[in-house]
């Protein structure tokens, strides 16, 4: 078993509650971790790995493609996407929103969601 990760993929989208959020946008960064089983250790081909470019692409199509209000929401499809794309066995996806504001200073607001293939 193997494991990808993809850390601080950043996008700009239109998700949230709030009507600024959908008019005015804002920055997320999504942590991507893939869990599969693959020859691709050994053989070095990347025909047998999931190619980075295609997960962030994913990503990116995900998060373009529908409005979401809520984080849960936004990483839920992702996770559940990145499953039924590639050949995983496990895809866990945490969406962290940077520049939220609310009434206390904080770092980011992050909601995580897995989804595991049907065959695992």
């Amino acid at each position: 078993m193997l494991t990808i990760e993809l850390h601080g993929i950043e996008l700009y989208g239109f998700h949230g509650v709030l009507d600024e959020e959908a008019r005015e946008g804002q920055r997320f960064l999504f942590d991507v971790t893939l869990a599969l089983e693959t020859d691709a250790a050994t053989t070095d081909r990347i025909d047998d790995a999931v190619d980075y470019r295609d997960v962030v692409a994913l990503v990116q199509e995900i998060s373009g493609r529908h409005r979401f209000n809520l984080l849960e929401a936004l990483a839920q499809a992702t996770a559940d996407a990145l499953v039924g794309r590639f050949d995983v066995v496990h895809a866990h996806v945490r969406v962290r929103k940077p520049d939220v504001v609310l009434a206390a200073p904080l770092e980011y607001a992050a909601v995580s969601a897995s989804a595991s293939s049907p065959s695992s």
